[in-house]
């Protein structure tokens, strides 16, 4: 059994066809990632002739952990998997804390590695879009505060987006494609975090389940 998301594509002429991302039951956090990953970019129509490529194979690792996945691209069909295939295609090595950055040259089919990775970075919308999506996927999260402020320095002065109402606040500030990396799931929080380009406010036990809340998002689980 696996998890199938059928993700209507939205690009020209060709979003009367479908995309269907599949994962399997159980999937790693790595293969939960490219899953999330792909259907982002099926949503907004980015890099559809990749997606729909029939018959290839693209190993995906990471440069810096032992995790590994592939990716079975078969005209519209798409299945991530833990571990790797005997004689994949294509495969990369990634830095998975930079969105899929590759972090040394592809081997085997090099166009191939090329168009699979534009595929695994899809537009990040925009900081206001994301925190709505973020907050309304959170919410369902134990021990959330009540209350997201999303705070940015705009070409006006100082932006902000309230979420929630309640007693209980958490606020995040930084720029706004930093705050749009985070809250869409690109980025990790806790790797921004440790960049120094994230500012928070609340609790240690708040921090703790907002990082929940973002490996929800990033994760899709």
């Amino acid at each position: 059994m696996t998890e199938t998301t059928t993700v209507p594509a939205v690009s020209g002429e060709e979003s009367a066809l479908a995309v269907d991302v599949r994962i399997e039951d159980d999937a790693s956090p790595l293969v939960r990632l490219i899953g999330r990953t792909l259907r982002d970019s099926a949503r907004a129509g980015h890099a559809l002739p990749t997606l729909r490529k029939a018959a290839a194979t693209v190993a995906i690792r990471s440069h810096d952990t032992p995790q590994a996945a592939t990716i079975a691209l078969g005209g519209g069909v798409i299945e991530v998997s833990s571990g790797l295939p005997a004689e994949p295609d294509a495969a990369v090595t990634v830095d998975l804390n930079a969105r899929f950055a590759p972090a040394e040259a592809p081997s085997g089919d090099a166009e191939l590695a090329a168009d699979v990775l534009l595929a695994l970075t899809p537009p990040v919308p925009e900081w206001q879009a994301a925190a709505e999506h973020f907050w309304t996927s959170a919410r369902s999260v134990p021990g959330i505060p009540d209350v997201l402020i999303a705070v940015t320095e705009g070409p006006d002065g100082v932006e902000q987006v309230v979420l929630g109402e309640g007693t209980t606040q958490y606020l995040i500030a930084g720029e706004p494609q930093t705050l749009a990396g985070v809250f869409s799931g690109a980025d990790d929080l806790l790797a921004v975090l440790s960049t120094g380009e994230l500012g928070v406010l609340g609790t240690l036990s708040q921090l703790s389940v907002m990082v929940g809340a973002s490996w929800k998002v990033r994760y899709d689980v």
